[in-house]
């Protein structure tokens, strides 16, 4: 065993830091049913941003929380309407790869609070890599290029 590992292998062999944000609860255009398309309704965020980077306060490689609620709020509140929940889960998913170069994994939880009687939470899960994201944005660009 070495007595002393470089700053920047801390993380080489595990799953590196996990940024989590539990019910980020944001207003936005989504569903299905006539009823949901009248106005924004609130969708609930559970987010788990995993990245490898050492810590700094000065590095460009962090998953800032704060920045991150922002960003997805923002562009929550302002978008045109969603139909389905899965695709404003990939919209949000896209975004987080897009603006933090960092970000090597994510896992999105979406709800949308109290739709159902009898039920604590009735929701989605999106689990993606890096690897995923860039599948499916050549994916996506393969069909525009069509």
């Amino acid at each position: 065993m070495k007595p002393f590992e470089p700053l920047g292998v801390f993380n080489a062999g595990g799953q590196g830091w996990r940024v989590f944000v539990d019910e980020l609860i944001v207003k936005t255009r989504v569903g299905l049913y006539e009823h949901e398309h009248e106005g924004p309704q609130p969708v609930c965020i559970d987010a788990s941003l995993r990245y490898r980077e050492m810590p700094h306060e000065s590095s460009d490689g962090l998953i800032d929380y704060e920045a991150w609620c922002n960003r997805v709020s923002a562009f929550l509140e302002t978008k045109p309407h969603t139909r389905l929940l899965e695709t404003l889960a990939i919209e949000i998913a896209a975004l987080s790869f897009d603006e933090w170069p960092a970000l090597d994994a994510l896992t999105l939880t979406l709800h949308k609070p109290k739709i159902r009687e009898g039920t604590r939470r009735l929701g989605l899960e999106l689990d993606w890599r890096r690897a995923n994201y860039n599948g499916w944005r050549a994916e996506v660009a393969s069909l525009q290029a069509s």
